[in-house]
This record gives structure tokens, sequence and C-alpha cells, in this order.
């Protein structure tokens, strides 16, 4: 869709339009450089954020409330810097083929629906709302395929502490004493990781939490894109109209149009991203704790098996009350926003790097 058809008028002053630079569609894209860049500028995004992540997981399976400064130093004093990086060898291999899938998906869902809701006749910002959904829809169940088993695999390496033999000791002072029926069995690395639980539980056991994934992921994605869709509406309305207020606008038969330069678009999305990836953040943060303890713990009740949703719940209330549900919800709203800001700018720059036809964009 094309966000620069973006316009607002006030019925006390001349039309208002604000150009901004057109979006590029699949069909714009040069593929095989999309997916180069992409692999490596996501990778570098990962990298940064990958010990918020380990910090809210941590959070997330302990049986009371830790703070996220006090795990933090915790880990760094009792397992080392090393700590907060555990599983990101594993996260990473998943990383590259979950975003190709991702971006794909996103993509052509976007061009597809985008087409087809304006031959129905919604209006364009209308149009462009429920293609961001559905193409957020579409892309989190694609990239799930691939991104439950490297959760559930990196997760367990996450939460684990000094690595012993498998149902070993790990020794006084370990974070796991804190954590409800964690896993005895200590992983070397992802391959072993892969491996143990393979033979444990089996074909299953990869995908555990492979429904409630779903069922966070992919409402969550819809929200998000279809926040910021929005969201950059709003934000570009309010700017447009505080330039023209300063007389910063030309004037272009009869109307004031508004030409931002490419910090104010990079400004607006990191904006938008960062409000939209707020409320899903707070929206599907008990989805995403119970998903984390399904993937992560033993169940009490069925032995080796991994517990059931209901009994995740019941475990969660015993512990905190419902509030539980809502441990490590600074973690993961700093690093929904962080990562949604840094994303999007980063995807957007992605997109025009990687377009074939590089005048089709002024």
């Amino acid at each position: 869709m094309n966000l620069s058809a973006a316009e607002e008028e006030s019925p006390s002053t001349a039309a208002q339009e604000i150009h901004i630079p057109a979006d590029i569609d699949w069909e714009m894209l040069d593929k095989s450089k999309f997916f180069f860049l992409g692999a490596a500028l996501f990778s570098g995004v990962s990298t940064t954020l990958y010990p918020v992540v380990v910090l809210k997981t941590r959070q997330q399976v302990a049986q009371s409330q830790v703070s996220c400064i006090g795990t933090a130093f915790w880990i760094v004093r009792h397992e080392g810097f090393r700590a907060l990086y555990r599983g990101f060898g594993t996260s990473l291999t998943g990383t590259i083929p979950a975003r190709a899938l991702y971006m794909t998906a996103l993509e052509v869902t976007k061009s597809n629906v985008g087409s087809a809701t304006i031959r129905l006749g919604f209006p364009e910002p209308t149009a462009a709302t429920i293609a961001n959904a559905a193409a957020g829809l579409s892309a989190a169940m694609a990239a799930q395929v691939v991104w439950t088993p490297i959760d559930v695999v990196s997760q367990r390496l996450m939460v684990q502490g000094n690595v012993s033999g498998c149902g070993g000791n790990s020794g006084g002072g370990n974070l796991n004493s804190r954590v409800a029926n964690a896993s005895t069995c200590k992983y070397r690395n992802g391959i072993d990781a892969f491996r143990k639980i393979l033979n444990t539980d089996g074909p299953r056991g990869l995908y555990r939490g492979f429904g409630i994934s779903i069922l966070t992921y992919a409402p969550s994605n819809a929200m998000w894109w279809a926040s910021y869709s929005v969201a950059q509406r709003v934000v570009w309305s309010g700017i447009g109209y505080y330039f023209c207020k300063k007389d910063e606008c030309g004037n272009e038969n009869g109307v004031n149009t508004f030409r931002p330069d490419s910090k104010t678009v990079m400004a607006v999305q990191g904006v938008s991203a960062a409000m939209a990836g707020g409320v899903s953040a707070l929206i599907t943060m008990p989805l995403d704790t119970i998903k984390t303890r399904l993937q992560v713990l033993d169940g009490e009740e069925n032995g080796r098996r991994g517990p059931t949703i209901a009994q995740t719940v019941r475990n969660l209330v015993k512990e905190g009350g419902w509030m539980a549900c809502y441990r490590g919800l600074g973690p993961r709203w700093a690093s929904m926003s962080m990562s949604a800001t840094t994303m999007i700018t980063t995807y957007e720059f992605l997109k025009r790097m990687s377009t074939k036809n590089q005048d089709a964009l002024t």
C-alpha cells in the first residue's frame, strides 16, 4: 500500500497533504538481496536484544517475583556475563529461516490483500490496516513452524545454570532453585538439548506449546501491524499539522504540502512501532508467560510429560495470583518496544536497499 496517499483536512484551513516515500511491495524487491541483507541485519538486531529475552524468560519461570535488575545482577555474578547469551547460537540459527518465512509471508500477504481490499472499494487507510493485520497474522503462523522448536531448545538453555550431566545437580546458588519444576536435564549446547529433548519426549517435545504460540503470536502480530498502520497515520497527521502551522509547508495548487526528509520518516516509523509494540506486549503478556512455562517446565502430575495449559495456569495463580501471569512484563514491554522500533526501521531500510529500481522511490 502507498502511504503517500495519507491526507488530513481542516475545515478552517486549506487542505493539507503529506508526501512520504511510497511503500514498497513484494514485486518491487530484488529477492536475493532482500534475503541476504535481511539475514545480516536481523542477526545484528537479535544479538543486541537477546539478553533482554533471557531476563524475561528467567522471570516468567521463577516461582516468586524477582526484579529484572536483580535477576540480571544475579546471573552475571553467579553465572557470568556469557549466561546472558546462553542459547543464543541456537536462536540465531533459527532466526535466518524463520525470518525468511516471516518476511515472505508478510510481503506476499500484504501485497495481495491490499490489492484485493482496494478492488472491493475500501478506502486506502482502511485497506492498509486490513492488509497489515492479515499480513501479520499469516507471517506469524508461518514463522512458528520454525520458531517453536528453536524456542523450546533456546529457552531450556536460558533457564539452566551451570552445566553438569543430565539429571545431575547444578550446584549451590543456581537460579533454577527458584524455578518451578525446571527440567533437571542439563544441556551442553543446542545440539545436545535437541537430541535429549527428542529422545525424552519425541518430536512432540520440540513442538511443546505450539498451539499457544500460535494463539500468542498470530493475534499479537495482526494487532501490531494493524496498530502500526494506524499509529503512523496519527503521527503523520500531527506532524503535518505542526509544520503547516509553522508555515514550513509548501503550497501546490492551493494545497499545503509537507515533504519530510528521511530522518523524519525514520523517526515516525520508530515512534509508531514503539507504540504498537507496547500495546501488543501488554495485551498478550499472560499468553506469553503460559507459553514459556509450557515449553520450559516439566509437569508435576504426569512426570516427564509437559504440563497442560490448565496445570500451568493453576500453578501460576497459586504462586502469585493472576498478576503472576504478568511476570516479566517490564523486560517484555522494553524488548517488544525496542525490538519493534529497531526491527521496523531496519526492515524499511532493508526494503529500500533491496528495491530493483531505486528511481521508483523518489
